[in-house]
């Protein structure tokens, strides 16, 4: 059996989404229910501007969605896989802290 190259690139762009702190924040943010931009700002203490542009980016690759009410938009996770892969990472983290911690290669 041979990996798939153009499946593991999707995988390894997937995880490029969920590779940077903000973006993290952003979805642990709207895990629990639909938020504005500036509900948002005020759960992770982002700039405005920096939400909006790391939203854009979470819509692009399809773990968020917006939905607008009347002149608001809310965002809110795509779907409950993506809530399971922040568990998962959380866990992870929880049982190899100290590993991921000294590790230098990235």
């Amino acid at each position: 059996m041979t990996l798939n190259s153009s499946q593991l690139q999707l995988e390894a762009k997937l995880f490029k989404g969920f590779g940077d702190p903000s973006r993290l924040a952003i979805i642990e943010s709207v895990s629990k229910k639909p938020l504005t931009v500036t509900e948002i700002v005020d759960a992770t203490g982002l700039s405005q501007p920096n939400v909006s542009m790391h939203l854009a980016c979470l819509l692009d690759c399809g773990l968020v969605l917006n939905r607008k009410d009347g002149r608001n938009s809310f965002y809110e996770l795509s779907g409950s896989e993506v809530k399971k892969v922040t568990s998962l990472a959380q866990k992870i983290v929880s049982q190899h802290s100290k590993q991921l911690f000294e590790c230098t290669r990235y």
